[in-house]
Parts: C-alpha cells; structure tokens; sequence
C-alpha cells in the first residue's frame, strides 16, 4: 500500500506532513523522493545498512589519442559544454551531437554517476532515500528505484509514504503512478492555488485517487474556501485543513515531528487527518 504525498509547489509543508504521517502509522515504510532536497532522515537516529550507486546521466568523454583538435564537436554543441576540446561534465546533456559530428570517433557517451542510493535503518523503521552528486538532476529512473527499495521492505500489510518532489516534473509523474493514493498539501495563497490545480489535473491524468489539505488554511480563508470549492467541483477529497501554527517551525528547529507536540495544532489537525485518510484507504496499519 502506497501513499504519496505531494504539493504543487515548494514550501507548502509537504514534508512535515509526511514526516508527521509516517511518524503516526505504525510500521510504516519511508520513501524520501523529494531527492534534490531528500530531509527525513535528519529526524531520526539511524544508521546505512545498504548503499549502492545509481548512474543516470551520460556525459561525453574525448579520448585525446584519437582527437585531432578540429573543434567540430564544440562548434556543433549547443550547451557550450566543449571547449579546447574538453567537456564541461556540469553543462553537458548528453545529446551525443558532438559524436556524429567528430571525424575521428575520438567522442564517446559514458555512464556518469549522480546518485549515492541508501537503505537507512532507524528506530522509526526504514528510510529508502538517495543523495544526489553536486550538479546531477532528479530522474524518473531513481524515484522508480528509490520505491522498489522501500517495497523490498514491506508486505502487503505495510504502508509505505513517499515524500515526492513539489510540481509536476518527471520526478512527482514517477512519484505518483502505480501509488494507491496520493495527498497533495497546498496553501491558501493564489500561486498555490493555481499550482494545486496543475497537480490536481497530473494526479487525474494518471487515474490516482486524490486526496488533498490545505496547510496553514487560516491565513488566508477566502482563498481557501476557492480551494474547498474547487474540490467539490472536481471530485478531490479535502480531508485536511491544518492551522498555522508556530509550533511547526519550533520542531522543524528542534529536529522532531511535529507529532511529539501534545499542544500542536497542528498535530492534532494532522491526527485527525489520518483518520480522515483511513476512510479512503482500506488498510493502515496503525
């Protein structure tokens, strides 16, 4: 059983909610998806008891002994990644322009690694989650390997919550197909609006039961009841408001769920949330 949790755009607290989720449910797996900012691991104790390389990118590679210094490869690269004959690894795409273009075949694609992949187990359960080498990009292929892990690591009777990316690129596409359900967080702001509705319409696209919260819903409560129409109008679940509550920042500082805050607001929001989310989704394991 899968739940992604997603927003249209950054800083809606999607990853508290997550983390708060995860915290709640007993058992539960982690995914961290969100892998050009990958956080949940840094609240809890725990150690690396499996890591591998993930290589998603190829770059190209001049072999000196068969270059000529023609320069046709810089002239036909369009990423201005070659230069005096040598490749520029953070601008080149990989294209393999320059490959067609040589009269030598001094060019070739090479498999670069961007990624160190880990299984991290806490006292909170498991974290599948990956760090991304300096000036490597997010891919479809290690959210898709990020989530077989974490499946590695459960039953039928295991939830596993993936934190995904914010938007709607490759990444949250590769977050969200094949997951039960999926709850976007969005905020009472107009660019969070419209971003919920891009998302909203992604998560459709894909035939994903969609379930939606509004975080903070009470800065703004004319653009939040546009939000609550805009759900009832397209058949999106809103089974969350949660409150603004400074509590949030002071565990984000502390480095705990916000779960561990008896006198939240927003904890208590989000606990009633999950069991909001059990009506929808027929098994958790809590």
């Amino acid at each position: 059983m899968e739940l992604t949790v997603i927003s249209g755009k950054g800083g809606t607290g999607k990853t508290t909610i997550a983390l708060a989720l995860s915290d709640l449910v007993k058992d539960a797996v982690k995914a961290d998806c969100d892998v050009d900012a990958p956080n949940l691991y840094l609240f809890y104790d725990g150690r690396d008891i499996r890591k591998e390389y993930f290589y998603g990118e190829k770059k190209a590679v001049i072999d000196k002994k068969f270059c000529s210094g023609c320069n046709e490869c810089e002239k036909v690269c369009q990423f201005d990644a070659i230069k005096d004959s040598k490749v520029d690894f953070f601008k080149c795409e990989g294209c393999g322009a320059c490959i067609l273009v040589c009269p030598h075949n001094a060019i070739s694609l090479k498999e670069k690694k961007t990624a160190d992949v880990y299984i991290t187990q806490t006292d909170k359960g498991i974290i599948s989650r990956a760090q991304m080498e300096v000036g490597s990009e997010g891919s479809g292929k290690l959210i898709t390997m990020l989530r077989s892990n974490a499946r590695n690591f459960s039953d039928e009777n295991t939830l596993i919550i993936i934190d995904g990316s914010p938007g709607i690129g490759c990444p949250v596409i590769s977050s969200i197909t094949g997951s039960d359900a999926v709850l976007i967080v969005t905020e009472p702001t107009q660019s969070g609006l419209e971003d919920f509705m891009r998302v909203m319409e992604l998560c459709r696209h894909f035939g994903v039961l969609t379930l939606a919260c509004i975080n903070k819903y009470d800065i703004n409560e004319k653009v939040a009841e546009e939000i609550e129409s805009f759900c009832r109008e397209n058949d999106v679940y809103l089974i969350g408001k949660i409150p603004y509550d400074d509590t949030v920042m002071k565990s984000i500082n502390e480095v705990k769920p916000i779960v561990y805050y008896e006198g939240s607001k927003a904890n208590k929001a989000i606990r009633l949330m999950l069991d909001n989310i059990c009506k929808y989704i027929k098994y958790l394991n809590q």
